[in-house]
């Protein structure tokens, strides 16, 4: 069934855009950003404001605490890269799945730290530390990790993550790295 969705998604686009996916067709749902959840991203942000980042990062943050693969969908690249706690490398699929399937529930995300890097038009680089309960099967993970995450504007101007790495925090109490 999945591939006959792709399938017949490919040929729509195709149709209507003969020259390239159009990114607003990949997400059919979408959700407005609240200011309160902007408000909790840009709260924690050190260095110099990036209100374009924060908007997605906030949008990535609510597509995790509401389990919503679409938003996810059209949040992420599609060969994203994704190295979890584990070690373990994940792509796009797989995470879509996991939350799709509920093997994967965000119950509280609280952001502590953000810093937003521009490399480049295209290209910014996102260091997130959250506290965090994620359910993954039966149990409950909870504390403090430090996401990594690489957007890319992609050739329609939307903003994607195509790569990225989550740790824990051995110290939450301290923030390495420069200002």
């Amino acid at each position: 069934m999945a591939a006959y969705g792709r399938f017949l998604y490919d040929a729509l686009t195709a149709q209507l855009y003969p020259l390239g996916r159009h990114p607003n067709l990949r997400a059919f749902s979408f959700r407005l950003v609240d200011n309160s959840d902007l408000n909790a991203l840009a709260s924690v942000m050190r260095g110099p404001p990036d209100h374009e980042i924060v908007e997605h990062e906030t949008r990535l943050r609510d597509a995790q605490l509401s389990g919503d693969a679409a938003a996810l969908d059209s949040l992420l690249g599609d060969d994203l890269l994704f190295t979890g706690p584990d070690g373990r490398l994940a792509t796009k699929a797989e995470d879509l799945e996991a939350h799709r399937s509920g093997a994967v529930r965000f119950q509280s995300h609280q952001p502590e730290e953000l810093r937003i890097r521009r490399l480049n038009d295209s290209i910014a680089l996102v260091a997130l530390r959250a506290q965090l309960a994620v359910a993954i099967g039966d149990s409950i993970v909870r504390g403090t990790f430090r996401y990594t995450r690489i957007w890319q504007r992609d050739v329609y101007g939307a903003w994607r993550v195509v790569g990225g790495h989550v740790s824990e925090v051995a110290d939450s109490r301290s923030s390495s790295g420069a200002p």
